[in-house]
């Protein structure tokens, strides 16, 4: 997504996508991960790549080769399922969790009905009784487009901006 706003973008779709993004957290938040399935494409590529310590001014320190995640929506599919059994041990008890969305761009994208969404997160979550608060922040690169009628996520980076992950599971979904 470049720095610039390429085309214009009317207030009534931002908001639209902007509602998109909200409503995700919302269902995260609240633990209806099926319903946060329904946000996405069929289509969906889903990934999280490794940020590298690198020497240097203006290197890119994004991995090309790793990442913590790469997913399709059969994978994610089988991780939301897994969470609705007794197995899903580590969300038990369910951790409290919120994601805050802020800094949304929005930019026209390649195809009609088609946008780029860049956001920032900030993740937290509590486990049990205890006082320890878990944390991510970074940076998402979306695409989201119409289908039938319907904003989805078709596409998503998630950039950290931590080079080492201190939440004892990657369960949550960014």
């Amino acid at each position: 997504m470049s720095n610039e706003v390429k085309a214009h973008v009317s207030l009534e779709i931002k908001d639209q996508i902007a509602n998109l993004l909200y409503q995700e957290a919302y269902y995260l938040d609240n633990r209806k991960y099926k319903e946060w399935l329904e946000l996405l494409t069929d289509d969906i590529t889903y990934k999280m790549p490794l940020r590298e310590t690198v020497e240097g001014v203006n290197i890119d320190n994004i991995s090309v080769d790793s990442a913590f995640y790469e997913e399709t929506k059969a994978s994610l599919r089988t991780r939301v399922n897994r969470l609705y059994t007794k197995s899903a041990w580590v969300e038990n008890p369910a951790t409290r969790q919120r994601h805050f969305i802020s800094n949304v761009v929005i930019e026209a994208g390649e195809q009609q009905d088609e946008y780029k969404v860049r956001s920032y997160f900030l993740y937290k979550r509590s486990r049990g009784s205890t006082t320890d608060l878990e944390e991510m922040f970074g940076e998402r690169n979306d695409i989201v487009r119409k289908v039938d009628g319907e904003w989805r996520v078709c596409s998503r980076t998630i950039i950290p901006d931590q080079t080492v992950i201190t939440t004892m599971n990657m369960s949550m979904f960014l």
